[in-house]
């Protein structure tokens, strides 16, 4: 299917260009130059995608990735995961991905010629026991709580004037609420920049709770508030958003503008 829905495109007909600076929870991370060009693994040849398989022969993290040097069949390739542990010397399989071309770590002071992003290990053991559907979130693929649980008391006022409702609001009329424009305050307690070319956002404001998964909202933008900033996002309401790979979310405020 040359046009399935992945973890890093939402229409990869549309995907061309991708100008992006990355951060992992909160933290400055990785800049890709602003003509990196990217495309599916999925679009490669069967053996492009097979190659995502292999023995670990080099391995590094920074900036929240793992970058490994996988070689099977006496080829290699270079492929970035959400930080993960592994050794070199191990066999390890990973999901198709996203091809960048000339990607430059700027951290690592490094330009990779190819190098393919994607999840994680499909395989739990091959992982010394992580999870076999890890985000470039963090936490699980799908989870309700993508790893953003937090014992601090988060209270954030509700958003005033039209279209404004609390986090567990929003989650309590998804459906009535789908596709229309909502407005909500809360807190960031998680960013992640430069996925599918935009930013992720996790707010809360104190609505809800974490057993139901009614208490963290899923923003994205091209804004790029910081964990802690208190902010107000204005955006699109979209449910049970399904990326591919497994990766949904029951509730996710798309292309929202963001004010502190």
């Amino acid at each position: 299917m040359r046009k399935l829905s992945m973890l890093f495109a939402l229409n990869l007909a549309l995907i061309t260009v991708i100008s992006v600076h990355s951060t992992y929870a909160g933290k400055p991370a990785e800049a890709p130059k602003a003509d990196v060009y990217m495309k599916s693994s999925q679009d490669t040849s069967p053996q492009d995608v097979s190659s995502l398989s292999g023995k670990i022969v080099e391995t590094m993290n920074s900036g929240g990735y793992t970058y490994l040097c996988i070689e099977k069949d006496g080829k290699k390739i270079w492929v970035a995961i959400p930080e993960t542990k592994v050794s070199v010397g191990e066999n390890i399989s990973l999901p198709p991905g996203y091809e960048m071309v000339n990607f430059t770590s700027k951290t690592l002071n490094r330009t990779f010629e190819k190098i393919i992003f994607t999840t994680g290990p499909t395989s739990a053991q091959s992982a010394h026991g992580a999870s076999d559907k890890m985000s470039v979130h963090g936490g699980a693929m799908g989870s309700k709580s993508a790893d953003t649980s937090t014992t601090e008391n988060i209270k954030v006022e509700k958003a005033t004037g039209q279209n404004a409702y609390t986090v567990a609001e929003i989650f309590g009329k998804k459906s009535e609420l789908d596709k229309k424009n909502v407005v909500v305050s809360g807190k960031v307690v998680k960013v992640s920049a430069g996925i599918m070319g935009k930013n992720w956002l996790h707010i809360q404001d104190g609505s809800g709770n974490a057993k139901d998964g009614n208490n963290d909202l899923v923003v994205t933008t091209q804004d790029i508030p910081k964990v802690g900033d208190i902010v107000t996002a204005s955006g699109t309401l979209y449910k049970d958003k399904d990326f591919g790979s497994g990766y949904k979310y029951d509730v996710v405020v798309e292309e929202a503008s963001i004010k502190k």
